[in-house]
């Protein structure tokens, strides 16, 4: 099950070797790299003038500090932005050499200030001691929980391994973290994603990652320490202006040019509606193809160039703690941009703290699913790195970038590119999604809720009265191996993976799932009572069943 440990020396033998230690002892020069190859391009997008985007960018930075400030904010930020106003407004446009310098300069120190927000602080002697920590920490909190009482704080360990299965294609991603540069791209549901994701990657034997996390995150002293230590760089999902995002993208780019493994979650943010992402956002994926066309311009003919590995990996829990939040906030948006204030379970270390304890408390497992790496158009690579076509015919990746035989820049040649990766991502996804009981409960129930009222929208159905919130066991029992039975067909082919327990009998399977299902929340989402299920919150039923979205299974019920 890909679950073997592996040394650190087996990856990379030497740690002041690591593309991630030597980002962060050039620190200052790489940010002054990405703040001069941010000017560049946006100056070439807005074609040398850029002042109106100043002013965007400081109309946009006003709003976001009025209708949504995060204590992680810099505390200095409103006298900034009234700084740069008024420098603004003190430049004479008419004189336009002297102006246009003066707007160079400016937007300048706005790049370096988002540059210096953003990137990372990794020390070696942090990230060692977040690596024992984190994994010190789960395990103590898996056993004291389980054990009950504090003593068994000290008691014989139980294997973390029980709890957290790391599967899917481990060896794989091991040979090429050797042999390239491995960019991570996760689902994403909870905001307890990121730390599990670096302990994954300390269990599998790799050399640490960059790692794009939301800000927010870093609002909780203990987890911003740990995010640090683990390689993240911070991204601020409020910030929607052209600067900022392209500051972002550059940094990302220029890290994996430097060779650094990345991680980042191409859906943004957490799944909302509870589903497996099926739109993913291009800019941060788009900066692995632009790295891979610029190690190749950068790179004499028939050199070797490092490649750029896709590695998408499917995160599975029986429950999400933010579900009722989450769910929530999905079925009142309006599909307008809009600012909001995040919904966050974790506002503080010690809602952090309990939540994990009462987490590793329950008896429900979690599951890293390692999909087969890709090159950066989506094409399945061999252990050595070596790309494929969907015929097994041998692909070189450098072709793609050719033009007239030289390896040239075409943005809509690459947009085409990144909606093929994305297209390959989201299929992925589908394919190394791990079906729970839990999962596939909650979708029976709800679909049954829909059938009995098929004349209700969406809307109506989660309101439905107490009474028409039961149904027959017998039936949902009969509709439950439906399902499973056609999900084990596609799991044959491939389409899907499926855990070892939905091989018991149903009537087990049921019980696990029903056991598991919301196991957190304060009102199960969907119990068994007699020969009755009886759905207790339709909000986070529905959410739950989103999980099954995809796979054509509302046809058999």
């Amino acid at each position: 099950m890909g679950r073997k440990k592996v040394r650190y020396s087996e990856i990379v033998p030497d740690k002041s070797e690591w593309p991630i230690v030597k980002l962060s002892r050039d620190r200052k020069e790489f940010i002054d790299e990405v703040a001069d190859e941010t000017y560049e391009h946006l100056t070439n997008i807005k074609n040398g003038s850029l002042r109106e985007e100043i002013e965007t960018t400081i109309h946009r930075e006003k709003l976001r500090m009025k209708a949504n400030p995060w204590r992680v904010d810099p505390p200095d930020e409103k006298v900034y932005w009234k700084s740069i106003q008024a420098r603004l407004l003190d430049i004479n446009p008419d004189e336009k050499e002297k102006a246009r310098e003066q707007e160079r300069k400016l937007i300048l120190e706005i790049i370096s200030r988002y540059t210096d927000e953003i990137a990372g602080n990794f020390k070696k002697s942090a990230y060692r001691f977040a690596q024992r920590f984190i994994t010190f920490g789960f395990a103590r909190l898996l056993n004291a929980a389980r054990v009950k009482g504090l003593m068994s704080l000290f008691s014989r360990q139980l294997d973390l391994e029980d709890k957290i299965h790391v599967i899917g294609e481990t060896e794989h991603i091991r040979s090429l973290a050797k042999k390239g540069t491995v960019v991570m791209v996760p689902t994403h549901f909870s905001n307890l994603d990121s730390i599990l994701i670096g302990w994954a990657i300390q269990h599998l034997g790799l050399p640490p990652f960059i790692y794009g996390a939301g800000l927010n995150l870093f609002n909780i002293k203990i987890l911003a320490y740990f995010m640090n230590s683990l390689g993240a760089y911070k991204v601020d999902r409020r910030k929607k202006n052209l600067i900022y995002l392209e500051t972002l993208k550059t940094y990302s780019r220029n890290a994996i040019k430097r060779g650094c493994h990345s991680l980042f979650f191409p859906g943004g943010t957490r799944s909302r509606s509870g589903e497996i992402e099926t739109t993913l956002k291009t800019g941060l994926l788009g900066t692995a193809i632009e790295a891979q066309r610029e190690l190749y311009l950068k790179a004499e003919e028939g050199a070797d160039v490092r490649k750029i590995f896709i590695v998408p990996v499917v995160i599975n829990y029986h429950f999400t703690l933010e579900a009722p939040s989450l769910i929530r906030e999905y079925l009142k948006r309006t599909g307008r941009e809009r600012y909001y204030v995040e919904a966050d379970e974790f506002s503080t270390s010690y809602k952090l703290g309990t939540f994990m304890f009462k987490f590793f408390a329950k008896g429900s497992d979690i599951s890293v699913n390692i999909g087969r790496g890709m090159d950066i158009l989506g094409n399945y690579v061999d252990n050595d790195g070596k790309s494929f076509d969907k015929n097994g015919n041998p692909i070189h990746v450098r072709d793609y970038f050719l033009r007239e035989q030289k390896i040239t820049f075409d943005a809509q040649r690459e947009k085409e590119y990144v909606r093929v990766l994305s297209k390959r991502i989201i299929e992925e996804y589908h394919k190394y999604n791990r079906v729970f009981a839990s999962h596939l409960v909650a979708f029976v129930a709800f679909k049954m809720l829909e059938r009995k009222n098929p004349k209700l929208d969406l809307y109506h159905v989660l309101r439905l009265p107490d009474e028409d919130l039961i149904l027959d066991y017998e039936a949902f029992k009969s509709n439950f191996k439906k399902l499973r039975t056609r999900l084990e067909k596609i799991h044959k082919k491939g389409q899907v993976d499926m855990a070892d327990h939905m091989k018991k009998r149903a009537s087990d399977a049921i019980e696990h799932g029903l056991q598991n299902v919301g196991l957190y929340h304060d009102q199960r989402p969907l119990i068994k009572k007699g020969d009755k299920i009886i759905v207790q919150d339709t909000n986070t039923l529905y959410y739950y069943h989103n999980r099954m979205n995809g796979y054509g299974l509302e046809k058999y019920i």
